[in-house]
């Protein structure tokens, strides 16, 4: 198995059966699996914070879902995070593909995510930078399992380490 088959196959254990997103490449995995899974209601958003009220609404409805995206539109999320999100103690999931390190070419990115973790910290959102397939499925697992017990979100940053980064900027690079 992929990480992106284990990290869907632990969402699936989880009851998460809805997939908001935008569409990204180093997502592509997640987002191409989910929508070949007759499991999944994937829906695609046109904007990060949309993905996030999708899930807000869904779980007002009794669904589970997640929301993946990229660092850069992580910036959008901030104030739906702050204002929804938290206060209404909604267990969100958030998978943000992690741009901006590892020798990222692309200015904003690296803005983001410098300000990423520290902004998630200040609106006291659990966060966890996966590194390696080894530990990724227990750390999403009891993530999830914890967030939906205490009614709070959870952000789960896919490093570069674990995906192989992104490789539009990979290629940029040769």
């Amino acid at each position: 198995m992929t990480w992106a088959d284990r990290f869907l196959y632990t969402l699936k254990e989880n009851d998460v059966g809805l997939v908001t997103y935008v569409p990204d490449n180093v997502l592509a995995p997640l987002i191409s699996g989910a929508t070949a899974d007759n499991y999944f209601v994937s829906v695609v958003a046109t904007r990060e914070d949309e993905a996030v009220g999708t899930l807000a609404g869904a779980y007002m409805g009794g669904l589970r879902g997640v929301a993946m995206m990229q660092t850069s539109g992580f910036a959008l999320v901030a104030n739906a995070l702050a204002s929804l999100i938290v206060p209404y103690q909604i267990p969100a999931i958030i998978v943000v593909s992690e741009r901006g390190t590892l020798g990222e070419f692309n200015i904003g990115q690296v803005a983001v995510a410098r300000t990423m973790r520290p902004v998630l910290d200040s609106i006291a959102v659990t966060h966890h930078t996966l590194t390696d397939e080894a530990t990724m499925p227990f750390i999403v697992d009891q993530s999830i399992k914890q967030a939906f017990t205490t009614q709070s979100p959870v952000v789960f940053i896919l490093s570069p380490l674990l995906t192989g980064g992104n490789p539009l900027a990979a290629a940029k690079l040769t």
